[in-house]
């Protein structure tokens, strides 16, 4: 290896010339100290042979693309191939960080002698972060029609570069459908289709034994899913008979966690709520109990069981107590509520103090990364080490939510656009005077939409919820100003005119009642949210 790496040297290294040089003696042989300046760089590592460099710093949407995207940690570096095309699909470069520098190195030759060089070095800066391009680039899409054995263009034919006339949009078109999404992962993974052999194991007997059991736990050959059994009971409003007890699983799984004299307040607390009020919802009992959300999930199904459809559903309603048969139920009936807004009230969505429970915002996008979070903490490390006996339990985060969860007065705003309420908890007189309104036949009977109420209290109830909001949002912001409207003068026809006029009008008021909120049955995502919880 010594005399391989002699002959690749063809000069003699005797001097080094610096662009920082000290005034200190020169270092014999090929040693020298160097001067680092904190010159901050940036790397690309280009997926690609670099002929041009406008053309490369293109595909990455120039110097202020990639500035805008470091400016941001958790931004990935986004890469078109094809820039001026808009079905090209992109590729993503991950940001990792780095200790390199990018070093400088000129060496002199002499013509008299060639052996004799000088080789002249500097330092340009420190490289603190790298952008790798990982994903794979072989998913792209072209908008081309095969016709006759040959590949037709359609850029022309579907993207618009002028103001086009009627027969540009009526010409014939063959079908272009892009796909939505290439892959749900960019970067290439070893997948191998065997079995977990320890997880068979630990389990008990293998997978293929019972196909109807075991393998239903498994997501994929080598994921297994863990099962969460909260042993909750369902019901609906159709089902003749309802449970009188919890299942016996419920109970094993509550005392498997109730090791906390906080624990064992809190069961005797909620034994206490249901014994008063025999349906809760489940923000009520978030308010009025401090409990983590995990426990609550065990808790629940001991003391009550879960409503599914009908005037009560999304509640819980407590073991053996049938709301059907029960007329003073009525109070206890769910009232999904949602916020109106459109113009005609003066102010748009934007306008809404209310922040949405749901958010198309919140969904990551391939340019972003997820940094890692800690793990959740499970149910059976919430006690802590001091077991069941120890009474100094360490002070821990409240979990109880605030009253305006559940309960709504007059003069206040829901903390989401659309609430979940039990008519009990509408803390207003006119909404109570309404419900507690009865028919020309003291309605007798439970309806599975309006339960014990009169048929159309519900809208209205909701009409007077929205009034009161109103009056409150108008309080805060002032209404939008009235433009004078613009008349169209005609020579001819000025009474045919006026009445095209009061026509448009009456169109832009169906406009606007198309944008109010209609009530519906109501929305299923909060109870199909707590569903999961219990699957």
């Amino acid at each position: 290896m010594a005399d391989s790496t002699a002959l690749n040297l063809d000069f003699t290294l005797k001097e080094l010339t610096l662009s920082c040089q000290s005034d200190d003696a020169d270092a014999p042989g090929s040693s020298s100290s160097v001067v680092l300046e904190d010159h901050r760089l940036v790397c690309v590592e280009y997926p690609g042979v670099v002929k041009n460099v406008d053309n490369m710093l293109e595909t990455l949407r120039g110097e202020k693309g990639v500035s805008k995207t470091f400016a941001h940690p958790n931004r990935r570096l986004e890469l078109r191939f094809r820039p001026q095309d808009p079905f090209c699909h992109s590729l993503y470069g991950n940001r990792f960080p780095s200790s390199n520098l990018v070093l400088r190195v000129r060496r002199r030759v002499r013509k008299r002698n060639p052996k004799d060089a000088e080789v002249h070095m500097e330092i340009l800066g420190i490289i603190g972060t790298t952008y790798k391009f990982q994903g794979m680039a072989d998913f792209q899409c072209f908008a081309v029609h095969s016709e006759g054995g040959k590949d037709v263009s359609l850029y022309d034919k579907i993207i618009l570069r002028k103001l086009e006339n009627q027969a540009f949009f009526e010409q014939p078109m063959p079908l272009f459908l892009p796909p939505a999404s290439f892959s749900r992962l960019d970067c290439p993974v070893d997948f191998h289709y065997r079995p977990n052999v320890l997880q068979s194991l630990s389990k008990g007997p293998p997978i293929t034994s019972t196909p109807s059991s075991s393998s239903s736990n498994f997501i994929v050959a080598n994921r297994h899913r863990t099962i969460r059994r909260h042993n909750a009971i369902f019901v609906s409003f159709a089902d003749a008979t309802l449970p009188t007890e919890c299942l016996e699983a419920a109970r094993l799984n509550w005392l498997r966690v109730c090791v906390k004299d906080n624990d064992k307040k809190a069961e005797e607390q909620m034994k206490k709520m249901f014994e008063s009020r025999p349906i809760w919802s489940r923000n009520a009992v978030k308010a009025n109990l401090n409990i983590h959300p995990d426990k609550l999930k065990l808790l629940l199904p001991v003391f009550a069981y879960y409503m599914v459809t009908g005037p009560w559903r999304s509640l819980w309603v407590r073991m053996g107590y049938d709301p059907r048969k029960s007329p003073d139920s009525k109070k206890y009936q769910m009232l999904d509520f949602r916020i109106r807004c459109s113009t005609k009230h003066g102010y748009s969505l934007s306008d809404i103090p209310v922040k949405a429970k749901r958010s198309a915002l919140t969904y990551n996008l391939p340019i972003t990364v997820n940094k890692m979070v800690p793990h959740v903490a499970s149910v059976m490390e919430l006690p802590g080490q001091e077991g069941a006996g120890s009474s100094r339990d360490p002070v821990s985060k409240p979990h109880q939510l605030k009253e305006s969860s559940y309960i709504f007065r007059e003069g206040m705003l829901p903390p989401h656009r659309q609430m979940f309420y039990q008519l009990c908890d509408l803390d207003v007189e006119s909404v109570q005077q309404e419900v507690a309104k009865m028919g020309d036949d003291e309605q007798q009977v439970c309806d599975e939409k309006d339960g014990w109420c009169v048929i159309g209290t519900t809208d209205k109830l909701r009409d007077i919820i929205s009034s009161m909001i109103k009056t409150v949002i108008r309080a805060q912001n002032p209404p939008l100003p009235d433009f004078p409207k613009k008349h169209r003068r005609l020579c001819l026809n000025s009474g045919r005119e006026e009445e095209e006029q009061d026509d448009e009008d009456k169109d832009e008021e169906d406009e606007y009642e198309g944008d109010e909120f209609q009530p519906s049955e109501g929305s299923e995502n909060e109870m199909e949210t707590e569903i999961l919880d219990y699957l």
